[in-house]
């Protein structure tokens, strides 16, 4: 089974490589991009074949390593 997981900065929590990204598109002439926010995707390939504890497992390798919970949400999708 394949896992995706999607980490961003938390609403309120400071991107300063999204705004930098915002400020060099305004630069390139990309006018009108209000926000953006910078995030990571991160691939796994899981041998389990249940799907609810594939996402039980996932969630806790986010919790503890894939994530820094305290100013990153995160979101699993499985296939």
């Amino acid at each position: 089974m394949k896992a995706r997981v999607h980490v961003t900065l938390k609403r309120g929590v400071l991107d300063p490589q999204g705004e930098a990204v915002r400020h060099a598109l305004g630069a390139l002439g990309f006018a009108g991009v209000e926000g953006v926010r910078i995030g990571k995707v991160i691939e796994l390939d899981l041998d389990e074949t249940d799907a609810e504890a594939a996402r039980s497992r996932v969630g806790e390798m986010c919790e503890k390593l894939l994530a820094n919970t305290v100013i990153e949400s995160y979101s699993v999708e499985l296939a």
